[in-house]
C-alpha cells in the first residue's frame, strides 16, 4: 500500500491550501486590523493571549512573539484561569482570545470576569457571527475557506492562518514602535542572537600584554617571536605608541619565497603598511563583516591616536559564538 500512496502530491495539497488560506487573510487588513494593533500599543499594561486546543498551541506562539518584538506579553491557558490563573490577569490588560469556532466554552466562562474589570477583548475567530466575537470590543477574522485536513477535522489552514495574522501584529507594533536590532537582542541576551547584537570586540579581544606588538627598528626574527608567543597569527609595527603596519603569517610565506635574511631585515620593510584596523566599541557583528569584505584573519584595534589596544582574529570570533 505505502508502495503506491503518492506523499508528495498529500503534501502538495496541504501546502497549497494552506498558502491559499494565509493569501485570503489580506481581505482582513483593514480599519479592524488598525484598531487591533492601536489598541495593543497603547496597552499600559499586558498583553494576555489565550486560546484553547491547537488555537492554545498558537496563541502561546503569538505571545511569545509579541514578547521578543517590544510587546509585554503572556500565554495564560483558558482553563487554568478559570481556576486561579484569573489572578495574572489586572486593570490595564488587553486580552486577545483564539477560537477557530468562537465558540470555546473555557474561554466564554472568561468574559464575564474581563468585562467585569473593563479588560478589553480582540477576538481573533474563523466566525465573525460567532458569541466570541460579538461580545468582543474587536472582532479579528481569520476566516479559511477549507482546512487542510481532507477530514475538514484536524486544524490545518485554521492555526496557519492564526499565526500569521500573530505575526502581522507583531511586526506592525515592531515598526510602529521603531523597534531595533538592539532592542531585540537585549530580550534574546543568552542565545546565539543576543551575542551577535550585543557582543562588541572589547568583550572579546586580547589587551595590554596580550597585543603582539614590536618596533619598526625590530628584526623579522624578532617580529616571528612575538607571533608566536602571542598566538594571533600576527603583530602589530609601532613606531613609538603609534601604530604604523602589521606582519602576518602570510607576510612571513610571501618573505620566504624571496629568500630574506629575518635576522638582519627590520621588520618594517616587509610589514604591510596599510593595514585594517578598528575601534574596540564596534560591534563583534560588523567587525566579522569587516573581516570577511577584506578577506584578513586578523585586525588591531586601536584608539583614536592610532595606538594599539587590542587584537583578536577569527577564532576569538569562534570562541564568542559570533560565528
Amino acid at each position: 500500500m505505502s508502495s503506491q500512496f503518492n506523499y508528495c502530491q498529500s503534501a502538495l495539497n496541504v501546502i497549497n491550501t494552506e498558502a491559499a488560506a494565509i493569501t485570503q487573510l489580506s481581505q482582513y487588513i483593514d480599519a479592524t486590523f488598525t484598531a487591533t494593533c492601536e489598541l495593543l500599543i497603547t496597552c499600559k499594561g499586558k498583553v494576555i493571549v489565550t486560546g484553547m486546543g491547537k488555537s492554545g498551541h498558537i496563541a502561546n506562539k503569538i505571545a511569545a512573539t509579541l514578547a521578543s518584538t517590544g510587546t509585554p506579553a503572556f500565554f495564560v491557558h483558558p482553563a487554568e484561569a478559570s481556576h486561579g490563573d484569573l489572578g495574572m490577569i489586572e486593570r490595564g490588560d488587553v486580552v486577545m482570545a483564539l477560537s477557530n469556532s468562537g465558540e470555546s466554552d473555557e474561554i466564554l466562562a472568561l468574559y464575564p470576569v474581563l468585562k467585569r474589570l473593563s479588560i478589553p477583548i480582540i477576538a481573533m475567530t474563523g466566525n465573525a457571527d460567532s458569541t466570541m466575537a460579538r461580545e468582543a470590543k474587536i472582532s479579528l477574522c481569520i476566516k479559511v475557506d477549507k482546512e487542510a485536513c481532507p477530514l475538514g477535522l484536524a486544524p490545518t489552514s485554521s492555526t496557519t492562518a492564526s499565526l500569521v495574522m500573530g505575526d502581522a501584529i507583531a511586526v506592525a507594533l515592531l515598526e510602529a514602535k521603531g523597534f531595533t536590532a538592539n532592542d531585540f537582542a537585549l530580550s534574546h541576551p543568552g542565545g546565539r542572537l543576543g551575542r551577535k547584537l550585543l557582543l562588541r570586540i572589547s568583550d572579546i579581544m586580547h589587551k595590554d600584554d596580550g597585543v603582539p606588538c614590536v618596533q619598526q627598528s625590530e628584526t623579522i626574527s624578532e617580529a616571528l617571536f612575538e607571533v608566536s608567543k602571542k598566538g594571533l597569527g600576527m603583530t602589530a609595527v609601532n613606531n613609538g605608541k603609534r601604530l604604523v603596519g602589521i606582519f602576518t603569517d602570510g607576510d612571513l610565506r610571501r618573505i620566504l619565497d624571496a629568500r630574506i635574511d629575518i635576522h638582519q631585515t627590520p621588520i618594517s620593510e616587509v610589514m604591510t603598511r596599510r593595514c585594517v584596523t578598528i575601534n574596540e566599541h564596534i560591534l563583534a557583528a560588523e567587525a566579522l563583516a569587516v573581516m570577511e569584505n577584506k578577506k584578513v584573519n586578523g585586525i588591531i584595534v586601536v584608539n583614536e591616536l592610532q595606538e594599539p589596544v587590542g587584537a583578536f582574529n577569527m577564532h576569538d570570533l569562534l570562541r564568542a559564538g559570533v560565528l
